[in-house]
């Protein structure tokens, strides 16, 4: 009888492995399958399309006080940005890869950083984008940034973000239709609303692309309900 006691006593202890440790563990699960699956989803070029990030300056620099030493932010020159870039992100249907390893690295040259800074104002931004983005799009930096670039200058911006003077509100379906109807092919499914924080304020506009440039229906990670479900969002002014 002892001796069938001490037995069941050591299978408790015994560690749990496979598909049981997995529905146990804590927060991740199986951390071997995770990585796995991490790995696969994180190849250089393999994505299904790319998201463009429009971010709305001034509610960036509104934010934490760490964003007064950015130059996008400085007090002193002034906060001039309406919306600036804030990246061109591959994008799966589902999720997204990120940081890529790739064997060209993730240096990204001074000259190619000063030219991007008239449409991301912030060279700390342009660096990390491409490390984190910018590795997955399969492309150099030279070639990412300037596909980045291209994106960014055919989204026309509605006449009412052209440096607003004061705070307005405004509902997430009318930043939709005003960026449609001044985007020729663009159409609500094509693109996103990002609010949050005090007010609701305007975040981002985020508008789907397929890898050739054309509009086209963004996955679930635009989803507007977990985006922006707000009424209405608030939007600062242009400094």
């Amino acid at each position: 009888m002892r001796l069938t006691r001490l037995l069941l006593a050591a299978l408790v202890f015994v560690p749990l492995s496979g598909p049981a440790a997995a529905q146990f563990a804590p927060g991740s699960g199986n951390r071997g399958a995770a990585s796995e699956q991490g790995q696969a989803r994180n190849q250089p070029g393999k994505f299904d399309y790319y998201a463009l990030a429009l971010s709305w300056s001034p509610t960036y620099c509104g934010g934490a006080t760490r964003n007064q030493n950015d130059p996008q932010c400085s007090r002193s020159g002034g906060r001039p940005y309406a919306f600036v870039l804030h990246g061109l992100w591959p994008q799966h249907e589902r999720g997204w890869p990120e940081n890529c390893a790739t064997g060209g690295g993730t240096y990204v040259p001074r000259p190619l950083i000063d030219r991007m800074l008239d449409i991301m104002p912030s060279p700390r931004l342009v660096i990390h984008e491409f490390r984190k983005h910018g590795t997955c799009s399969g492309l150099d930096a030279e070639a990412y940034f300037g596909l980045s670039r291209k994106f960014y200058e055919k989204v026309k911006h509605p006449p009412r973000f052209d440096r607003p003077s004061q705070y307005f509100t405004i509902s997430p379906a009318e930043v939709v239709k005003g960026f449609v109807e001044v985007n020729p092919g663009l159409k609500p499914a094509h693109m996103a609303v990002v609010c949050g924080g005090p007010g609701n304020r305007l975040r981002e506009v985020r508008i789907c692309f397929t890898r050739d440039g054309a509009f086209r229906s963004c996955g679930d990670n635009e989803s507007p309900r977990r985006l922006c479900s707000a009424a209405s969002v608030t939007v600062p002014p242009v400094r």
